[in-house]
Parts: structure tokens; sequence; C-alpha cells
């Protein structure tokens, strides 16, 4: 049985220096002794010392700190999960979160969506941008594809009348949904990102303005919500809100209907809109496919 490793931060920075693609750097690999990079090849991309790094890979000089445990990550291009792992091992927690700006969703997260119909789900951002959805989120709770990029759900609570008024107590829904945006723009490091946009609200909104001077924090991953639908009337959805492996800026948030008979609903209202839909789409083709006769011409 091997002996227990007292030097895993080192063993870590070894492995993963000795399985660099030194091509991947412009370095030829011919007539290396060793796989991968040498240990001052990596310290003079990280900009520390070569003694330093061999001592560090040794188990000596004490813990690194974060700013050199970074430059050693991008020097060994270590992939975000590889990022943190060398944290955890050299200071013992993760490292501070860097936000990510919405590079949107694999086809992969869309088809999830979309095999979920007729459940609403959609897929949003730290900062609460909604970046992917389906069919039927789109039917009960809005037409994210007609609004600007953004899309942003502040924007929506805030400044959008017909979601007030689909909200059975507007305010409880409002403060809730500031107070968890405030934590995961936190969480995720996104202050200067959110900052237009809070300060556009406070302009607009002084219903927002009051809730965001309260400084009110909640996080809560499963919930009740209740709508007013333009056409189906009162729903109840069980919501559940989960992180997607991988992406820790984005969040997938899936509203169950609460019951049989409110599935059914939906169902059949996104039966009927796809059909209107197809008969307009046909009837355009048709008309559009058409020979001029001389009544058109006038």
């Amino acid at each position: 049985m091997p002996a227990a490793n007292h030097n895993p931060l080192g063993a870590y920075l070894k492995d993963r220096r000795t399985k660099v693609d030194p091509a991947a750097f412009g370095v030829s690999p011919s007539r290396r002794r060793t796989p991968g990079l040498r240990r001052e090849e990596v310290a003079q991309r990280a900009n520390i010392s070569a003694t330093w790094y061999t001592w560090l890979e040794q188990g000596r000089g004490g813990a690194p700190s974060a700013d050199v445990l970074d430059r050693i990550a991008r020097a060994l291009m270590l992939t975000d999960v590889e990022r943190e792992h060398l944290f955890l091992l050299g200071l013992g927690r993760p490292p501070e979160v860097r936000y990510r700006r919405n590079e949107g969703v694999t086809p992969r997260l869309q088809r999830l969506l979309d095999a979920l119909n007729p459940i609403p789900a959609l897929i949003r951002t730290a900062i609460w941008g909604v970046v992917a959805w389906n069919r039927a989120a789109t039917a009960m709770l809005s037409d994210y594809g007609s609004l600007p990029p953004e899309r942003r759900t502040l924007r929506f609570i805030f400044l959008d009348p017909r979601v007030r008024a689909s909200q059975y107590d507007w305010e409880s829904v409002a403060r809730f949904v500031v107070s968890a945006f405030r934590v995961d723009a936190a969480r995720a490091g996104a202050a200067a990102e959110v900052e237009p946009l809070v300060d556009e609200l406070c302009r607009l909104s002084p219903e927002f303005a009051a809730m965001w001077r309260d400084n009110d924090v909640r996080s809560r991953h499963e919930g009740v919500k209740h709508i007013r639908h333009p056409i189906l009337g009162p729903l109840e959805f069980e919501y559940s809100a989960f992180a997607v492996d991988g992406r820790p800026d984005l969040c997938v948030v899936v509203y169950n209907p609460a019951t049989p008979a409110d599935t059914d609903k939906i169902s059949t209202l996104i039966k009927s809109e796809d059909r209107k839909a197809a008969g307009i789409n046909s009837t355009r083709k048709a008309s559009s496919g058409r020979r001029p006769q001389l009544s058109d011409a006038g």
C-alpha cells in the first residue's frame, strides 16, 4: 500500500507540469529528457523565481499566496476546476470568484430544456439574465425571444406592468428577487457588472431604490410560485433551481405545475398556439408562391 502523500500541493504541481504539451508554448519537445515543462520554464511564465517554485514542489517555503497560485495556474493553463483544486491544496479554500460574461448555452442544455415541455424551464446567469428557455416558458412566463439580449429579470419585475399584474403578491415577489439577486451577484463577483443596471432601476423605480437600500439578502432554491395567466387564469408552480456543473455562472430554473390539470392546460395551450403559428406560416408561403394574376397587378 503506497504511503500517504505529505505534500499534495507539490505532487499536483509536478503532475500538471509534466502533462503540459511544450509545443503549446512554442517550445520544441525534441531533445527534452523529461516530459512537459521544466520547473524554470513554469517559474518564468508565472513571473516567480525558479527557486521558489522548486520549493513549492518540494513542500518547502511555507504556504504560497493567492497571487502566486493564480500566476502558476495561468502558467500551466489550468482549467477552472484544476485552478480551484490548486487553491484548495495550497490555501485550503477555493479562489475568489471571477465573473464570466455570458457565453450562451450549449446545444445539449437547450435540448434539456426542450425535453421538459410542457413544464416551463429556463437558464439564467448569476446576474439574472435569461439566456435560454423552452416553449412552455414562453407561453407561461414571457416571450423571451422578443426581448433585448440582456433579458434582465429585474427589469421585468419593476418596469413591465404585465409582469406586475400577473403576480398575486407583487411586493413579496419583488423583494425576494432583489434580495436573491444581491446574493447571486456578490457571490459571482459581478459588482461592477450589475452597477449600471442598479443605477438605472434606482432612477426609474422608487420601489426598487427603496428595496435596494434595505440591503436584504435571501437565497432560496425551491418554493411555490403563483401567477395569473392572461388566458389560463390562476396557475401554481413548484419551482426548483439547479447549478450547471462546470458553469458556475448559470442556473437552471424549472417551474413544475402543481397539479396534472395545470400541466394539461399548459400542454393544450402550447399545441393550440403552435397550430395557429403553423397556419399563419402556411398562408404566408402560399401567398408568396402564387403566380401574379391580372387582378393582382391592378
